[in-house]
């Protein structure tokens, strides 16, 4: 059947507008089926822990399922590359965190670009670290213990949960910064660096609050300060490493982010809900009990900081020569 030469050209007119208002439609209702959302480290790890609570809210607002889906190995790398290579349509997250800012630099040869291949989607949560000593160790401010530290070069071990670490990275800063000189001691994890600490094997730790925070309130380790630019409201007496190295802050910042190219309707969707969850009383309330405080922002604020962050961290990686392991 031939058609008219008008109604042709109406069809196919109609033809090439389809996959722009395909497009339109798929941003206007999404999501319509489930999400995956990639934790690069295994089950129990920060990044799950903290999907695992966003997950459901966004499901229960959004009408999808969000589901975790841990990818670990290759210090994250496995994982995040996979997001990396998915599809740019909103059905495939990732969990970002710091080491992702670490390991641009920490890896030389790295198949993707984390500031340029994942889209910023929005913050989630801030934690500090706490700068502890064991009891054995004479100073109790951060001043007297960069003073028994310069009277004592190359004497006092640094642990931290492994190499190129949150706590590894900041401990470098501090002694980059400080002027010091400590010999860092790996261990593959917090439970190992912490029995050592306790035990005396090494002098100091920058830890996670909630690695630290019991053995705080028992007595058996001593915090000196909190690693962020503020204090912490889960140890309000206890000053910042920046009230006397100026210009010294460290964080673990989480966030969300998605595969370069997605459609900004859909990232602007998930960044209005996940700042509607950490405006949340219960959901900041949650955070706190991981140590945290809540990270509200834009998508451009978020990758901002992702970006500042990728910078302060390559000058530390680079300073410390620290190689992956």
């Amino acid at each position: 059947m031939k058609l008219p030469r008008r109604t042709f050209l109406h069809l196919a007119a109609g033809a090439a507008a389809l996959p722009a208002v395909s497009r339109i439609a798929r941003a206007q209702t999404y999501p319509w089926r489930p999400v995956r959302i990639i934790a690069a480290t295994a089950p129990g790890g920060g990044p799950d822990i903290l999907g695992r609570l966003i997950g459901p809210w966004l499901s229960g607002r959004l009408g999808q399922q969000f589901v975790i889906e841990n990818r670990p190995g290759g210090g994250s790398n496995i994982g995040t590359e996979a997001v990396v290579r998915a599809p740019p349509d909103g059905y495939t997250l990732l969990l970002v965190a710091t080491t992702h800012a670490i390991n641009a630099t920490l890896y030389e040869k790295l198949n993707f670009n984390v500031v340029r291949d994942i889209a910023p989607v929005a913050g989630i949560m801030r934690v500090p670290e706490v700068m502890v000593v064991n009891p054995s160790v004479p100073a109790k401010t951060v001043p007297e213990f960069i003073a028994y530290a310069k009277a004592n070069p190359g004497k006092i071990n640094l642990g931290s949960p492994g190499i190129g670490t949150p706590g590894h990275v900041d401990g470098e800063l501090f002694k980059m910064m400080a002027g010091v000189d400590l010999v860092h001691v790996p261990y593959r994890g917090g439970g190992p660096v912490m029995t050592d600490l306790l035990g005396g094997q090494v002098q100091i730790l920058f830890g996670s609050t909630s690695l630290t925070i019991e053995q705080i309130r028992a007595g058996k380790l001593r915090p000196l300060a909190v690693t962020t630019a503020t204090r912490w409201e889960g140890l309000p007496d206890i000053p910042t490493v920046n009230d006397f190295v100026s210009g010294y802050e460290a964080s673990a910042v989480s966030g969300l982010g998605a595969p370069r190219n997605t459609p900004a309707e859909i990232i602007d969707t998930l960044n209005k809900e996940i700042n509607a969850a950490l405006a949340d009383p219960n959901m900041k309330a949650r955070l706190a009990d991981l140590g945290g405080v809540a990270l509200p922002g834009s998508p451009a604020e978020f990758g901002k900081l992702v970006a500042d962050e990728t910078e302060k961290w390559a000058k530390v990686v680079k300073f410390a020569n620290i190689k992956p392991e």
